[in-house]
C-alpha cells in the first residue's frame, strides 16, 4: 500500500474572508503545477481553534462529472470555473 502524505502550510491572515482568499489563490496556484493537489478539500481554522475548520471551495458534484470550484459560500449556481474578480479589486 503507497502511503500518502498531507501538506499542512500555515498561513496567516487577518480575518476569515482573507484567510479563504490566500487558501483559494495558493490552491489553484499549486494545482496548476501538480495534478495530485486537491483544491476541494482545502480548509482554513482560526489559529487557536485549528480543530473548527471552514471549507474554502464548494466542491459539490456537477451532473456530468466534476466538482464545483467557487467558493464555499457562493450565492450563484454552482459552475466548473471560478468567477473572476476585477483585477482593480482591493481586499
Amino acid at each position: 500500500m503507497t502511503e500518502r502524505w498531507v501538506i499542512h502550510l500555515p498561513v496567516t491572515a487577518t480575518d476569515l474572508r482573507r484567510a479563504r482568499l490566500y487558501a483559494r489563490t495558493a490552491a489553484r496556484v499549486l494545482a496548476r503545477l501538480n495534478p495530485r493537489v486537491e483544491p476541494g478539500g482545502v480548509t482554513v481554522s482560526a489559529e487557536d481553534e485549528q480543530g473548527v475548520r471552514h471549507w474554502v471551495f464548494c466542491d459539490r458534484s456537477l451532473p456530468g462529472g466534476g466538482r464545483c470550484a467557487l467558493p464555499a459560500d457562493h450565492l450563484s449556481a454552482c459552475s466548473r470555473r471560478p468567477l473572476r474578480l476585477p483585477r482593480n479589486r482591493r481586499l
